[in-house]
């Protein structure tokens, strides 16, 4: 059984079609990375398998669980109950953070657990409080958002993301808000969680990071997915368009 499952995704927004019949699965403890130019659909597929954007035709599945079925040619969710289950499984760190301005660090990780789960208050604070030594930020608990740099904001979101026990975390350009010198402590805690054998799926720039930490490359473009495999098998890949699109990061 794969933890995540979709097929044949796709998506078009007007006249635009963005996604093109899109098939992904992941495994247990497996590390995807999906690459690509700008407008390549990366974050749109990612938007599609966290539910906070709807498919046009495919089917979409986490532990064997429907979110997404295909009836007469199209995509049909299912209730809204179900759903609520299913997003049990996935966690989402975005690019921006989005943390809670006004509540303290240690309230931005323990909220969700709490409110949300129903999880025991004592609990969950001593799970955050383990969480935060494993970011690097134990001394923050009581500070804001506004008093910490991206990069730690960027460690308490992911922390947060991991307090709700997800089967898979999903980060979307993880990295692409701090400067480089803040990137580093980031992916270190990302590379971490790979050590550990979290399941996730990175949408990134970083390509060293991507090539080093991944089980799996997918490489998009234009909406479908260019190249696919090892990351020796994709980086070194004759695709025309994957070395083309490596030629250009080589020369920015």
């Amino acid at each position: 059984m794969y933890y995540l499952e979709m097929n044949d995704v796709k998506k078009s927004f007007g006249d635009l079609e963005v996604l093109k019949g899109i098939s992904l699965t992941v495994s247990e403890g497996e590390v995807v990375s999906i690459i690509g130019p700008s407008g390549s659909g990366k974050s749109t597929l990612l938007r599609i398998a966290t539910l906070l954007e709807t498919m046009d035709v495919g089917n979409l599945a986490y532990m064997g669980q429907y979110a997404v079925t295909m009836e007469d040619r199209h995509s049909v969710y299912a209730k809204t109950s179900q759903l609520k289950e299913i997003k049990k499984n996935f966690g989402l760190v975005f690019q921006s953070f989005n943390l809670f301005p006004h509540k303290s660090v240690l309230h931005n990780i323990i909220d969700a657990p709490i409110f949300v789960q129903k999880r025991k208050k004592a609990e969950v604070i001593e799970e955050a409080k383990e969480l935060l030594r494993q970011m690097g930020l134990e001394d923050k608990a009581d500070y804001y958002p506004c008093q910490l740099s991206g990069g730690q904001q960027q460690r308490i979101a992911i922390a947060r993301a991991l307090a709700l026990k997800p089967k898979v975390l999903f980060f979307d350009e993880p990295t692409s808000a701090l400067d480089p010198e803040l990137t580093g402590e980031v992916l270190k805690v990302i590379k971490g969680l790979a050590e550990q054998k979290m399941t996730m799926v990175i949408v990134t720039h970083e390509m060293s990071f991507a090539k080093n930490i991944s089980d799996r490359v997918i490489f998009m473009d234009k909406g479908v997915v260019a190249a696919s495999g090892t990351p020796e098998e994709v980086f070194n890949s004759d695709n025309a368009r994957m070395q083309e699109f490596l030629g250009k990061l080589k020369n920015d």
